[in-house]
């Protein structure tokens, strides 16, 4: 593993405690600006160790699960750093889903309590009357009218008196992450008290260099792994400032927290770089502070990365990580960026090509398994031993995606284990079709899964999104793919739709269409 100057956190660590002893020195600072109203660091400390007290007012013990679910606000970040500090595990919740998928997840992390934000409340009562959960509080944000008795209300915990922090270890469970579920049910990912510490370490200072002077504004959500480094564990730690918003990120909302609050370091997806360069609406360079963005969820395509540069004047800072190592642990840097690739290995990390036989590949240009090796790797899913195993292999974390290395040492991404296709009995990766499909001035986004032909051969099929007010045709898309790539790779079936099935994240779920064309 690369070499790192960065010390590790002491066997007793609480990441919260160890944000606000930091924030002492920066009491007057605006921390957190969100749709309500803003909040300064000495604001933010007090209203994290109130919190704490009002969890254990409830009788919350240690290690015992709180939900949460709440748009993004300073009180998704006041909950989740004061159930840190009360040694209380929040479990952070994606705010798109239905009431059967928090009732799962309810029942199965045996939470005790929930934390949630009024809009959001309907939906989780209805989860609630479900059944199978151990909830006895309610605790809510911003209700949207009188709450039923026995709910409590976030304000009322204003003015509680702050305790001690719970005295953690670095290494034990402080919070969890559902995954995504796309292949069965979602998994509950256990995360420690020093896997944040990490992160903010080795990717928020070490590799983005993000400091006291930045404002940053993260499309991605705080329920989404990389959305909680960047817009909380990262700018906290350093003592920028932090914009939220609790709607989704469409370009209009976007660009107006860009122009409105100068943003100098911006987070996003691909998807969503390609929607605000799409946009009539895209400001100009004079209009924004960006001297940085990150980019994270599914590999940038060049183009996008090119035109967001020649527009903006900023480099786009494309990385992998997972919600298994809590970030990004694969990433372009400043000042070097490949676009097209995903960079090297962030220091403080090690990966690995593996072929199919398990065997490290040495190999230039050759796709394998990818394999991460770095301490913010997650203890576990939680009571599921086999998937554990499968993933969690002593010092390395299997990805579950594939990629390739250039001589020069930077990684490309050629799509998770279960997109790949095989075509002729050779390797095609999905997104370096898609990334070319998307070069062409007429397509907004594509996405390319196998299609099995009248011969029961594994052909490439294309869904594709025509940007407004152009047209193609098949043979077209045909001839640009051909001219640009291998003749074998070239999509053999093209199907015009108006979207593509997207995860609330923003990466394409190839799955859905998948099963749509299998039927």
């Amino acid at each position: 593993m690369t070499h790192i100057q960065t010390m590790a956190p002491p066997e007793e660590f609480n990441f919260a405690q160890h944000l606000l002893l930091a924030a002492r020195t920066r009491a007057a600072k605006t921390a957190v600006i969100d749709d309500v109203g803003s909040l300064s660091y000495g604001d933010l400390a007090l209203q994290v160790q109130r919190f704490a007290t009002g969890l254990r007012g409830l009788g919350l013990k240690r290690e015992e699960r709180v939900l949460l679910l709440m748009h993004d606000s300073s009180d998704w970040i006041v909950a989740f750093l004061g159930a840190l500090y009360a040694g209380v595990v929040p479990v952070a919740v994606n705010t798109l889903l239905t009431a059967e998928d928090y009732a799962f997840m309810l029942a199965n992390s045996r939470a005790q309590a929930a934390l949630v934000s009024g809009a959001l409340l309907p939906t989780l009562q209805a989860a609630l009357a479900l059944g199978g959960h151990e909830v006895q509080h309610l605790v809510v944000s911003h209700p949207t009218g009188a709450l039923p008795e026995g709910l409590h209300n976030t304000a009322d915990w204003a003015a509680l008196q702050p305790g001690l922090p719970a005295p953690t270890l670095a290494e034990e469970p402080a919070f969890w992450l559902y995954s995504s579920g796309s292949t069965g049910q979602p998994k509950g990912t256990v995360h420690t008290q020093g896997n944040l510490y990490w992160t903010a370490e080795l990717y928020g200072k070490g590799v983005l260099a993000l400091r006291e002077s930045d404002v940053v504004f993260s499309a991605a959500k705080l329920f989404f792994a990389y959305g909680l480094g960047n817009a909380l564990t990262f700018p906290l730690a350093v003592g920028a400032t932090v914009v939220l918003m609790a709607e989704r990120p469409t370009p209009q909302a976007t660009f107006k927290r860009m122009v409105e609050h100068q943003p100098t370091v911006f987070y996003g997806a691909p998807t969503g770089y390609g929607g605000m360069l799409a946009s009539p609406d895209l400001p100009a360079k004079s209009q924004v502070a960006l001297r940085l963005c990150s980019s994270a969820g599914e590999a940038l395509p060049r183009d996008i990365g090119e035109r967001w540069t020649a527009h903006f004047g900023c480099e786009i800072i494309d990385g992998i990580g997972s919600t298994e190592m809590l970030h990004v642990f694969l990433s372009n840097r400043p000042g070097d960026v490949r676009y097209g690739t995903t960079g090297k290995a962030v220091p403080g990390y090690a990966v690995q090509l593996r072929g199919e036989d398990g065997q490290v590949l040495n190999g230039h240009n050759e796709i394998g398994d990818l394999y991460i090796q770095g301490p913010s790797s997650a203890l576990m899913y939680w009571n599921n031993r086999d998937k554990t195993r499968d993933t969690f292999q002593g010092v390395w974390t299997k990805s579950g995606d594939k990629y390739s290395c250039d001589p020069d040492g930077y990684y490309t991404y050629a799509g998770r284990n279960d997109d790949m296709l095989k075509v002729s009995g050779i390797y095609v990766s999905p997104f370096e079709v898609e990334a070319t499909l998307v070069q062409h001035p007429a397509i907004l986004e594509a996405a390319v899964i196998g299609k099995t032909d009248t011969d029961g051969l594994v052909k490439t099929k294309a869904f594709v999104v025509l940007k407004a007010g152009q047209s193609l045709t098949e043979e077209e898309i045909k001839a640009f793919v051909k001219a640009h790539l291998a003749p074998y790779k070239y999509p053999r079936f093209i199907e015009f739709v108006a979207e593509l099935p997207k995860t609330a994240t923003g990466k394409i779920q190839r799955f859905r269409l998948r099963d749509q064309e299998n039927g």
